[in-house]
């Protein structure tokens, strides 16, 4: 599985983004799809995950309420959708699969199989 990130950039506080994640190669496998943020000199965190099985999402307490994870049109595409955003909200942000991910590992790096990129998210105060 190859995945593709995007939408990234500069935006000021308060602004908005959407970020894209599409899914190519042997996708027929899915589960999950997370997002996971590392900002300068911190470690990877979750942000959010998309369930193709049912389409529940999760959030980290972070992203409730300001960021929203949903299928696109495209096939095997999840946005990322990001409003309100704060200068503490810039990090690359990068988008995993995970075909055997379980409910109560989503939020785990390690239960991810593939990674895109990452795409940069600036937010200036």
């Amino acid at each position: 599985v190859q995945l593709q990130a995007s939408g990234g950039g500069l935006v000021q506080a308060g602004g908005y983004l959407r970020l894209s994640c599409a899914a190519s190669g042997d996708t027929f496998r899915k589960r999950y799809t997370g997002w996971f943020r590392q900002a300068p000199g911190k470690e990877r965190e979750f942000v959010a995950a998309f369930n193709w099985m049912g389409g529940y999402t999760y959030y980290a307490d972070s992203a409730k309420g300001r960021f929203t994870i949903s299928r696109a049109s495209s096939a095997n595409t999840v946005n990322l959708q990001m409003n309100s955003l704060r200068p503490e909200d810039t990090a690359v942000y990068y988008c995993a699969w995970g075909p055997s991910v379980i409910q109560s590992s989503l939020a785990s790096q390690t239960a991810y199989s593939y990674w895109g990129q990452g795409t940069l998210v600036t937010v200036s105060s």
